[in-house]
């Protein structure tokens, strides 16, 4: 387990990043770079139809250019991946490999993020192993085509109020959900194409940071 202030930290605006919006491996490096020094919190590297070796390649050109402004990274669904390039954590999802699974492989300091998409799910998150849990799908979104039904506001109330650990809400949020999303208790939001893929980074960036409760 990571310590709650870096994990609470990173939570507030987490950058999902999407190959097809950014425009490849390059794209997805320059977007990362943008949101980082725009206010971005954090970074996940979701690639699904990647091979790992590209999922390495990309993630440490990550790692450099997110260094300057302590922004972690996170690689989704591989672990192996995540400790072979030294990054920050883990995002899982529920059919991916398990959280005990993913902490045998990890090392020390590392941060682990598991989906959920209902209260059962919530009900059954180990908090001495899960750092953080995103809830969604907030609304349908074209940029996960395997995710659950959307949730909507009660919905995502509902489930935060059982949440053992900090949470970030997904799933086709814009700059104005943020307000009533940010409402249901999370701890903070994630989001993909409200900035991977528009015309002008840094401005989308502001306009999800300006939204948010100070």
């Amino acid at each position: 387990m990571s310590d709650n202030y870096r994990v609470l930290r990173a939570l507030r605006l987490y950058l999902v990043l999407d190959p097809g919006l950014c425009g490849g491996s390059e794209g997805l490096v320059r977007t990362a770079q943008a949101a980082a020094a725009a206010g971005v919190t954090a970074v996940q590297l979701r690639a699904p139809d990647w091979k790992k070796r590209l999922y390495a390649e990309c993630g440490r050109e990550l790692l450099k250019a997110l260094a300057p402004y302590d922004v972690p990274l996170f690689i989704n669904d591989h672990a192996d991946v995540a400790v072979a390039i030294g990054a920050h954590g883990v995002h899982v999802g529920q059919s991916d490999l398990s959280p005990e699974d993913c902490h045998r492989l990890m090392t020390p300091g590392m941060m682990l993020g598991l989906s959920v998409s209902n209260v059962a799910e919530c009900l059954g998150v180990d908090p001495a192993l899960v750092d953080y849990i995103g809830i969604g799908p907030y609304r349908a979104t074209p940029t996960k085509k395997d995710a659950a039904a959307e949730i909507g506001l009660s919905g995502l109330t509902d489930i935060v109020s059982r949440a053992p650990c900090p949470s970030v809400a997904i799933g086709g949020i814009k700059a104005a959900d943020v307000g009533s999303v940010m409402q249901s208790g999370v701890d903070g939001v994630a989001v993909v194409s409200a900035i991977c893929g528009t015309p002008d980074i840094p401005a989308s960036v502001k306009a999800l940071l300006d939204a948010m409760p100070s």
